[in-house]
């Protein structure tokens, strides 16, 4: 049996309002009991940890992996690798492979990747329609028994009748449904948020209101239909809005913003990094403040990761040709960290519930806690400065706005795994 003694830890849980400092003993990595201090057993060991933060395991609603179909972005070994760095405990992967998750053959498949006990759980949404197509339902039923943690294109759902009929029929089931809200008719070419800064950039333009006019329909397709939903990537402000209003009507959708949007906006375009080719793409700067306080208030739920790997030679194109997205699993936490809890911008605990407890519960999960029994927790260290390069990442990928950058703030230790 081993036992650690983290001695002066700052303690942050969510689920118990805790943010103090205090002492933390285990026993083979599960917590055994919490005070202001502990007297250690002679033969544990005894970790000072002294300017170092102890809290529940992070939990990402949705990211990206090649395998199968483009292992060579990345894997599920690496993936789950890099997602351990960062101090994700849960991970829940998009069916956005090649060909997507859309029967019970192919999930069982996935399913077969075993991540060891001291890893980070991978879970597994299952396409909604065939081929993640949007055109027809798939085998739903199927799907959950064959172990699907929910549904989900990870494309637009544009058909809203379809997705009317896809909320009824989940309806029984309280299942998690996440969906995409976005009209590509009305998004057309556009690779930059429609404004001044586009025009001024040269670069076509996507309107915000091919992303409202869709969250409009899919808000009130929850409404009529009763069943939860939860909106992701999003991001205008009216789109903020709307949720604010379907919240204060007691729809019941909850939604989230993926963790770029929310350090960058339009104006950070000018060097046409194709990292920033994100879809939707990076907000105007009115857009990013809303989305700022939408997360601080509550109005949006969770931050998501959106993890979506690219090899180089697909990422090293011209910005109009580039793929969307960027990696994130490894970098997000300390990045969101120094951004808004060292800037003083949100109280720590909004930061850890946002990207744990949050996040659980839109996937219907029993949250990551700092109680006895438990077993999911990470240790952070929020001055440790290291290099983003290659050689310090566990992703295959390394499409990253933040590559070459210095970073403060590691995750030092994940402790991940169900309860003894």
């Amino acid at each position: 049996m081993t036992q650690e003694l983290f001695k002066q830890a700052r303690l942050i849980d969510p689920s118990q309002g805790r943010d103090e400092v205090g002492d933390l003993f285990v026993e083979n990595g599960v917590i055994v009991e919490i005070a202001p201090t502990l007297e250690a057993p002679a033969e544990a060991e005894v970790h000072d940890c002294n300017g170092l933060v102890i809290g529940p395991g992070l939990v990402d609603l949705y990211s990206q992996c090649g395998e199968p179909g483009n292992e060579d972005r990345e894997t599920l070994a690496s993936l789950t690798a890099a997602a351990t760095a960062g101090g994700f405990s849960r991970v829940a992967l998009l069916p956005t492979t090649t060909p997507a998750i859309d029967n019970a053959a192919q999930l069982a498949q996935q399913l077969r990747f075993q991540a060891q006990s001291n890893q980070t759980q991978l879970h597994h949404w299952a396409a909604l329609t065939q081929g993640a197509k949007g055109k027809a339902m798939a085998e739903l039923q199927e799907l959950k028994d064959a172990g699907a943690l929910g549904f989900c294109d990870g494309h637009p759902l544009e058909d809203i009748a379809l997705v009317r009929r896809l909320l009824e029929y989940l309806h029984p089931q309280k299942t998690p449904i996440g969906i995409w809200a976005r009209d590509t008719t009305l998004a057309g070419s556009g690779i930059a948020r429609e404004g001044s800064i586009a025009l001024q950039l040269g670069l076509p333009s996507d309107p915000e209101t091919s992303e409202t006019v869709a969250l409009a329909s899919l808000i009130e397709a929850v409404r009529t239909s009763g069943t939860p939903a939860h909106a992701m990537r999003i991001s205008t402000a009216r789109s903020v809005e709307l949720i604010r209003q379907a919240k204060v009507e007691q729809i019941p959708i909850t939604a989230s913003v993926t963790w770029l949007h929310l350090l960058f906006n339009s104006q950070d375009l000018q060097n046409y990094d194709p990292c920033l080719r994100l879809a939707p793409p990076l907000g105007n700067p009115e857009d990013q403040q809303a989305l700022i306080e939408a997360v601080k208030t509550g109005i949006i739920d969770a931050i998501a990761i959106d993890h979506s790997p690219y090899n180089y030679e697909e990422k090293t194109v011209p910005f109009g040709v580039a793929p969307t997205g960027a990696i994130g699993l490894e970098l997000a936490f300390p990045i969101l960290w120094q951004q808004f809890i060292v800037n003083g911008d949100w109280p720590a605990l909004t930061l850890w519930e946002r990207l744990s407890s949050h996040p659980a519960k839109c996937l219907n999960q029993i949250p990551p806690s700092l109680k006895t029994g438990q077993r999911e927790w990470l240790l952070f260290d929020p001055q440790h400065s290291w290099k983003v390069e290659s050689q310090n990442l566990q992703s295959k990928a390394e499409n990253s706005p933040f590559l070459g950058c210095q970073l403060t703030g590691k995750v030092r230790r994940l402790q991940t795994g169900p309860p003894e």
